[in-house]
């Protein structure tokens, strides 16, 4: 039996969710901007009294890794770490866009499309992206790049491509394709990190508690990053 505690800040909203055996028993949340520091350490202090309430110990605790807001990353990787040396229990760290692909999959969202390109805004037209199938299975690793008309092409002369997270709604008007699917409201939220948490957790993947530190979204070269997302 697994009772981990899941922490998402990488982006705006700020959420905590406990799962017990892989069931959601306590979730809160709030998409009212840039108030994690505020929130977390409640949403995480409610989270241990409702586990003490059940009678179970928090086994481990999940946080997501970005890419994402350096600020956000560094409230959520804190608070984490520090509960993981005060209560002695690993740490999970879960990619940002793994938890978004994750949420669009669950919620059965453009179920015709081949492949599901998860989006973070890194400043005027640069994301970072990762590219996933129907199945889960990576297509392509958390790259950088700087969007125009031909950045996804390869990717999108194969079949239907779904596009989400903060990044996407500026690529609307630069990606024309017909195979193009662009989903809107679709945020990195704790409860959508439970299953990739759990699995993590079954497979003993931990982080050094010590040494742990975020994918913070940052300045990157224009011709590689391109050359990335391109194959080349």
């Amino acid at each position: 039996m697994s009772c981990i505690l899941n922490i998402e800040t990488s982006t705006a909203p700020c959420s905590a969710a406990l799962s017990l055996d892989g069931k959601m028993i306590y979730n809160k949340f709030s998409f009212e901007g840039p108030s994690h520091a505020a929130l977390i350490g409640v949403y995480a202090e409610g989270a241990f009294s409702e586990a003490k309430k059940r009678g179970v110990c928090i086994d481990a605790i999940a946080v997501s890794s970005g890419p994402g807001s350096y600020t956000g990353l560094r409230i959520g990787a804190s608070i984490a770490k520090g509960l993981c040396f005060g209560s002695g229990i690993p740490l999970i760290a879960v990619p940002t866009l793994e938890i978004l692909t994750a949420t669009v999959l669950s919620q059965n969202k453009a179920a015709d499309c081949s492949m599901y390109c998860a989006m973070l805004d890194a400043r005027r037209m640069e994301v970072y992206a990762s590219i996933f199938d129907s199945s889960f299975h990576p297509v392509l690793s958390t790259s950088d790049a700087i969007v125009d008309e031909d950045t996804f092409s390869s990717y999108l002369s194969q079949g239907k491509v779904c596009f989400f997270g903060n990044g996407a709604a500026k690529c609307k008007t630069v990606i024309n394709s017909s195979n193009a699917i662009f989903l809107d409201g679709i945020h990195p939220l704790a409860e959508n990190m439970i299953q990739l948490s759990e699995k993590a957790y079954a497979a003993g993947k931990f982080e050094d508690v010590a040494y742990f530190e975020p994918f913070y979204l940052k300045e990157f070269h224009a011709t590689i990053a391109k050359n990335k997302v391109l194959g080349k």
